[in-house]
């Protein structure tokens, strides 16, 4: 019997020890991401990015000693899924904060059940300004849809001066957006645009489109499509033989999986970038080389610009977090939350300081051109690699 006693107490004993030294030492984050659906390519890009900002925070200690314990989940790329996600992570995994997200219908969501339960939620990808007016003071987002228009916009008044310009967009309600807001930036400095058109995302043909802006002599195309489309739409340009002095797509052609998409024919095309393993913002050259090897080492691969925005969102919670603890404090929702509305971090990205709606003050993409397969920075001048190659050729003069 006292043999028995002996091995409950210290069953006991080592049963508190494993709390003590397992339960309690870990933080949990939650992430929310599309990991199949539609969205599942860059849901999955975003969680990788966030993956690496926990692994470098608990490669050098954690949140005060403790270490932090990413919990994922995948919304299917299904507003009604990301839901029950975010409710799954807030009410029963007791996660101490949320990021991730891809496009707004999954983000908007998320937000408001991070609302409902006063967990900050810092979104990775995430766009529409209407989610910035919904007075949720516990939203917080890396990217907004201005850090696209006003580079791209300044680039084609200030450098290109297209006589007939058309903005085509994808009938979501990002690629809407930007085709609203870029119109009206270009007309308040003296820009007219001789076509806005909208096509249907995932179009299977392109040819009476092309037939139409050939028919306009349209010269410079900007289309807010994405990576499918664009890929189809300059393959059908080529078929068709219209070669327009610049085509534009601002989402989804700064990527080398494009590049090696469309090979040769990816050459003179514009995009935006916020971030390129090539590219990062002056002063960060020594942080963004360290992601940069730590991402290579966990997945094998280059990173790319959505990576990055996984990476940022995630780096955002971790400093609030690190403050908070810094300063004694628990690490509750309403502290994280305290802790967000006064960051500011310099990243590879973005130096990133949040205004009172939660938008990033400083998110802004710079203008790049496809040249021989690489990506060149041709807009803002002061950050430019190189210079633009304006008119592009004709399809015959690139062979």
């Amino acid at each position: 019997m006292t043999r028995m006693r002996c091995y409950i107490v210290l069953s006991f004993l080592v049963l508190v020890l494993w709390c003590q030294t397992g339960f309690a030492e870990i933080i949990k984050i939650g992430e929310i991401n599309p990991l199949s659906g539609r969205f599942a390519k860059q849901g999955l890009e975003i969680h990788q990015g966030v993956q690496v900002a926990v692994a470098e925070a608990n490669a050098s200690g954690g949140i005060g000693g403790r270490l932090l314990e990413l919990v994922s989940r995948d919304d299917q790329s299904r507003p009604d899924v990301a839901i029950s996600r975010a409710e799954e992570l807030c009410g029963w995994e007791k996660v101490v904060a949320l990021t991730g997200g891809y496009v707004d219908a999954l983000v908007g969501p998320i937000g408001a059940v991070a609302k409902k339960y006063r967990i900050p939620y810092v979104a990775s990808a995430s766009l529409q300004k209407a989610l910035v007016e919904l007075e949720n003071p516990y939203f917080f987002r890396v990217s907004h849809l201005k850090g696209f228009v006003e580079p791209l916009c300044e680039f084609l008044v200030e450098r290109l001066r297209p006589r007939r310009l058309a903005i085509l967009h994808a009938a979501t309600p990002g690629s809407t957006e930007l085709a609203r807001d870029l119109e009206l930036c270009l007309k308040t400095r003296g820009l007219n645009v001789r076509l806005v058109e909208k096509f249907r995302p995932g179009t299977p043909d392109f040819i009476p489109l092309i037939s139409k802006l050939a028919h306009l002599d349209i010269d410079v195309i900007v289309s807010g499509g994405f990576s499918p489309d664009h890929i189809l739409f300059v393959r059908q340009l080529k078929e068709s033989n219209v070669a327009p002095k610049a085509y534009i797509g601002p989402f989804g052609i700064a990527y080398e999986s494009f590049i090696q998409a469309l090979g040769q024919d990816a050459d003179y095309l514009y995009s935006t970038c916020a971030w390129d393993s090539e590219l990062t913002l002056p002063g960060t050259e020594s942080a963004s080389k360290n992601f940069i090897e730590r991402f290579r080492r966990m997945f094998n691969r280059q990173p790319n610009t959505t990576n990055m925005h996984g990476y940022t969102s995630a780096r955002a919670l971790i400093a609030a977090m690190r403050k908070v603890s810094r300063s004694g404090q628990s690490l509750t929702g309403a502290n994280i939350r305290q802790a967000l509305t006064a960051t500011d971090l310099t990243l590879p990205m973005e130096r990133l300081v949040f205004n009172h709606n939660g938008d990033p003050r400083n998110y802004r993409h710079v203008v790049v051109q496809i040249q021989n397969g690489r990506l060149v920075v041709v807009h803002p001048p002061q950050r430019a690699t190189g210079t633009e190659i304006y008119p592009a050729p004709s399809w015959e003069q690139r062979k």
